[in-house]
């Protein structure tokens, strides 16, 4: 006999109605926000392995039978990176295959320089930059190939073997902050290295995002599955005490929830690729992306795709759990929601387990990632209880009747209300200390000082006279100091060299540059750097971590909105009986609005506002303790996402005012 539970879906979903119809659409579309943006997450985490993987031939790797002599030196302008590979065939042996990116290997007197640095050399003048360089006819074009990305500076220098630039001590000279920014070695060719600083830490903050954001994805996808749960429970319920057996009524369910979410998942792959150029612009670490590199690839479009499709199918199945044990009770709604003290027992048990694990030392990846699904999974189940708890506060003292209608419906379904915010709470509190925190990595008293590494005191006596000079002949006043070996309290940090101090009136990111480019022909051993170089491992790992923070949060904001949209249109369309009574008891359409706003309102202000707080206190206190300040950029940004997220979530929850009109129109039909 042929099974009845593909005619009989297909019917029921066409006979759902508009109210149906508009069920299934919303959550299509929560299957499409939650499938674009876990793509976008994972296309930055392939994104930044590819980029990475573009700069390790940067690095000199040593080769027994060299054929070249390769060094790596880094310098700034205008406090953004500037890697130069200085390169030169040695006489008597084989050529050397070319860079990648590079028509040729360079001769001596050839310079290669990226597209950006080319536009930067254009337009700032000579002395600032060009003059740092030797001077050349042309520039050779360096190949997306050789670059991790369009907005990233880098030149290539064709030099001869006995420069100065590829002597040892370029080398040997450099300071405890110098790792992974100068190196030299004699190599054979370019196909291995280690990546760049600037990309190295890009691919683990990325999946630190993907992580925040798993969360706010899956609570989406189970908002996308509970749509309309009251009108399927209703009706499934009725087919349940006609004769359908729980097979067939999970069967049903799970092939409508499937068609639904494919569908939306597929849309939110299309959008992906339609977006790519787009996202492509999108600056994360040194800057924009080649679009190529945003592309995850076939197999992982089709595993998120399933994925989300999967997610909804089982949110939908296991909200009728009841429906296939009890049809009674869901038809008559007897459907009690308490959550209990145990809730916050376990909670401050794994939080005091956390703080211990985390206060004994150095922890592994697989201990880090464990602690990190504790803490999720106890906020999973503390958030519920928070939620019931403030509701019936709110309850006890209100004052308006829109207030105490939304009180009484968070301690009514304080899970529902949670997962509405779960991910902003969640991702507010790393959003809000990373994206102001400057731990370990200000150096304010290093602000507008330049160093030059000399071989020696003696050395240093004799280039200060020539410093002064040439500082003099580029119209910059700075004093100049002779430190000596063993002294670390300033950038040379134990090196004998020079400190140049820019004075006030001269102070500012151009005469900064101007002092390093007159001063880069007196440091015949390395190149004079900035506080930019000696902070930089430190910020190449605090910067990325706000950056990640603060787009998780925006991100987690688009979900929530999504969600907090979805879920507030869903309940209008499940709870217009409910409505329709409140409106023949004479409550005003108005009080009913407000209500259902503050009911996702409320606890967005007190937990996700509460821990985003949190967040930049605790940083707050962090960077006081060691001296640091608040990164002012970081907190506009973080400011200005957590405004535009929340008008974003408001505006998403008062698009349900027309359908609330709507199934209100005629209380008397709508409670029948």
């Amino acid at each position: 006999m042929r099974s009845p539970v593909l005619p009989l879906t297909w019917h029921l979903a066409r006979s759902s109605g508009r109210r149906g119809l508009q069920s299934q659409l919303l959550a299509a579309g929560a299957a499409a926000v939650g499938a674009f943006v876990l793509l976008v997450m994972i296309a930055a985490c392939v994104g930044s392995g590819t980029r990475a993987d573009r700069t390790a031939w940067r690095s000199p790797e040593p080769a027994r039978d060299g054929t070249a002599v390769q060094a790596l030196a880094t310098t700034y302008v205008r406090h953004e990176p500037l890697t130069v590979v200085s390169l030169a065939q040695l006489p008597g042996r084989p050529p050397t295959p070319a860079p990648p990116g590079l028509a040729a290997f360079p001769r001596q007197g050839d310079m290669y320089v990226s597209p950006a640095l080319a536009k930067l050399l254009d337009r700032l003048p000579a002395r600032q930059l060009a003059d740092r360089f030797p001077r050349v006819r042309e520039y050779g074009t360096i190949g997306a190939a050789g670059l991790a990305s369009p907005d990233e500076l880098v030149a290539v220098v064709g030099r001869d073997p006995a420069d100065p630039a590829l002597s040892e001590a370029a080398a040997d000279s450099a300071s405890w902050f110098d790792e992974d920014q100068a190196a030299r070695a004699v190599v054979a060719g370019f196909s291995s290295g280690k990546v760049s600083l600037f990309t190295a830490p890009d691919r683990t903050m990325a999946l630190l995002g993907v992580v925040l954001l798993g969360m706010p994805v899956m609570v989406l996808a189970a908002a996308a599955g509970r749509l309309g749960a009251a009108r399927r429970e209703q009706r499934l319920a009725a087919l349940r005490l006609a004769g359908a057996t729980p097979r067939q009524i999970l069967a049903m369910t799970a092939l409508e929830a499937a068609a639904v979410g494919a569908a939306g998942a597929l849309t939110g792959a299309l959008a992906y690729l339609a977006l790519l150029p787009v996202l492509a612009r999108v600056p994360y670490g040194i800057g924009s992306w080649y679009t190529a590199e945003l592309w995850v690839g076939l197999p992982w479009l089709a595993a998120v795709v399933a994925a989300v499709t999967v997610l909804i199918t089982v949110s939908s199945v296991s909200m009728l759990r009841q429906v296939a044990t009890s049809p009674l009770g869901v038809a008559q709604q007897a459907d009690p929601r308490r959550t209990r003290w145990i809730r916050a027992a376990v909670f401050v048990a794994a939080m005091a387990c956390v703080f211990r694990s985390t206060g004994g030392g150095e922890l592994k990846t697989r201990q880090l990632l464990g602690l990190l699904v504790l803490f999720y999974g106890a906020f999973w189940l503390f958030g519920p209880w928070v939620v019931d708890r403030l509701g019936r506060i709110v309850g006890r003292f209100a004052r308006r009747p829109a207030t105490l209608l939304a009180a009484r419906r968070l301690s009514d379904d304080p899970r529902g209300a949670w997962r509405t915010v779960s991910g902003l709470v969640l991702a507010g509190f790393a959003a809000g200390f990373f994206s102001v925190s400057q731990i370990g990595a200000d150096a304010a008293q290093y602000r507008d000082q330049v160093a030059v590494i000399t071989e020696s005191g003696a050395q240093a006596r004799h280039t200060a006279a020539e410093a002064r000079a040439a500082l003099a002949r580029s119209g910059v006043t700075a004093t100049v100091t002779v430190a000596g070996e063993d002294e670390f309290g300033n950038l040379l940090a134990g090196s004998p060299g020079l400190i140049v101090r820019i004075s006030g009136g001269s102070g500012g990111t151009e005469h900064l540059d101007t002092a390093v480019t007159a001063l880069t022909p007196l440091a015949r051993v390395h190149a004079p750097y900035t506080r930019d170089y000696a902070t930089a491992y430190e910020r190449a790992s605090i910067d990325r971590i706000g950056e990640v923070s603060t787009a998780t949060l925006a991100l987690s904001f688009l979900v929530a909105t999504a969600s907090a949209g979805l879920t507030a249109a869903a309940n209008v369309l499940d709870r217009r009986r409910v409505y329709g009574l409140l409106r023949l008891a004479g409550t005003p359409l108005q009080v009913l609005d407000r209500a259902r706003a503050r009911e996702t309102v409320l606890p967005l202000v007190v937990l996700a506002g509460g821990t985003t707080a949190m967040g930049v206190y605790g940083s707050y206190q962090l960077n006081k303790a060691v001296g640091a300040t608040i990164d002012a950029t970081g907190a506009l940004q973080l400011a200005a996402c957590v405004v535009v997220g929340a008008l974003a979530m408001v505006a998403a929850i008062g698009a349900g005012r027309p359908l609330l009109r709507r199934v209100t129109a005629d209380p008397a039909r709508t409670t029948d």
